[in-house]
C-alpha cells in the first residue's frame, strides 16, 4: 500500500512539472510566433514538445524551470510579449543585439527573480516602465541605444541605492534628464552610464 502511495505522489510531482514545463513552452511559443526570425534560430521551440528544457537559447534550473533565454545577436525583429512576465523563475532574459521594437511590456516587473536585463542595442521605443523598479534582484539593466524617450523612472532609480543593481545603461536614446553621481558611504557602487546631454 506505502509503495502505491509513493508511486501516485511520485507520479503527481511528475505532473506538476509537466504542466509547468508546457505552461512555459507554450508562453515562449507564443512569443516565438510575435518574432520574425530569418535564421531560423528558434527552429526547436516546438510546441509539440512539452519540455522548453530541450529547446536551444533557453536553461533551465533542477527543477526544470526556465531560468535563461539567451537571443543575443539572433538577427531576430518583432516585439516582447507580456506573456514573458508568467516565467516566474526567469533570471536571464538576454536580447541584446537584434531589431526589437515596440515597448517594454510593463508586465516584465513581475520577474522579481531578474538578475540580468539585456535589452540593448534593439528597436524599443516609448518610455521605461516604472514597474522595473520592482526587480530587486536586478544586477545588470542595459537599455541602451534603442528609442526609448521620457524620464527614467524614479522607481528605477531606487534600485541603485536599495537594490542589487550594479549596471544602469540608458545610453543612446531619447530620455530626458540627467543623474548626478553621488559618493554616499553604505550603498551599493552602481555604474550609471548615460548620455552626457539631455
Amino acid at each position: 500500500m506505502k509503495f502505491v502511495a509513493m508511486v501516485f505522489v511520485v507520479g503527481a510531482i511528475a505532473i506538476i512539472f509537466a504542466d509547468s514545463n508546457s505552461e512555459a513552452g507554450d508562453i515562449l511559443y507564443a512569443w516565438k510566433t510575435y518574432l520574425i526570425d530569418p535564421n531560423n534560430v528558434l527552429q526547436s521551440w516546438d510546441p509539440t514538445l512539452d519540455n522548453p528544457c530541450t529547446w536551444f537559447h533557453v536553461t533551465c534550473n533542477g527543477q526544470n524551470s526556465v531560468v535563461r533565454v539567451d537571443l543575443g545577436a539572433a538577427n531576430l525583429s518583432g516585439t516582447l510579449v507580456p506573456q514573458l512576465a508568467m516565467l516566474s523563475n526567469l533570471q536571464y532574459l538576454q536580447v541584446q543585439n537584434n531589431s526589437i521594437g515596440g515597448e517594454i511590456p510593463s508586465q516584465l516587473g513581475n520577474l522579481t527573480k531578474l538578475v540580468s536585463l539585456g535589452l540593448e542595442n534593439n528597436q524599443l521605443n516609448g518610455p521605461i516602465p516604472s514597474s522595473l523598479g520592482n526587480l530587486k534582484s536586478l544586477r545588470w539593466m542595459r537599455l541602451n541605444s534603442n528609442k526609448l524617450s521620457g524620464k527614467i523612472p524614479i522607481s528605477v532609480l531606487k534600485l541603485i541605492y536599495w537594490g542589487n543593481l550594479q549596471l544602469l545603461n540608458v545610453s543612446d536614446n531619447q530620455l530626458a534628464g540627467t543623474l548626478r553621481q553621488a559618493n554616499q558611504t553604505g550603498f551599493a557602487t552602481t555604474i550609471v552610464i548615460q548620455d552626457m546631454t539631455a
